[in-house]
């Protein structure tokens, strides 16, 4: 197999895996509810006030909390899992077909080199 070729095969696999291991999970749940409207385009302008009254910048305010994390961490594990143990069955294939229509059309992937940089990440 050329490199081209390998090239394409890793682009289709990263989209679907990226659609049915990320973006249909426990996401959708934390992407879900109001976004707030920025007029200067940073959020710069956009504050939470807490339950104790407390102002937060938009941009400080975590938009996750632990267990949202824990929880998307899990489904997201456990559904590439379960893809590379089941990429055979028919009834995933038939998933796999219907969403790559959609994925198919995301931008080209590209090398992140973070991931093959020499910077060590904590353990």
């Amino acid at each position: 197999m050329n490199r081209d070729d390998e090239k394409r095969i890793a682009a289709k696999l990263a989209r679907i895996m990226a659609m049915l291991c990320v973006r249909n999970t426990h996401l959708e749940t934390i992407h879900a509810g109001m976004s707030p409207i920025t007029r200067t385009g940073d959020y710069s302008d956009v504050f939470v006030v807490d339950a104790e009254g407390r102002r937060i910048p938009w941009t400080d305010v975590s938009h996750i909390d632990q267990d949202e994390m824990r929880d998307l961490m899990r489904d997201i594990v456990n559904r590439l899992y379960t893809l590379h143990l089941c990429a055979d069955d028919p009834k995933l294939q038939a998933q796999i077909e219907r969403w790559m229509g959609i994925a198919g059309k995301w931008d080209e992937p590209e090398i992140d080199v973070r991931m093959i940089s020499s910077h060590t990440y904590p353990s």
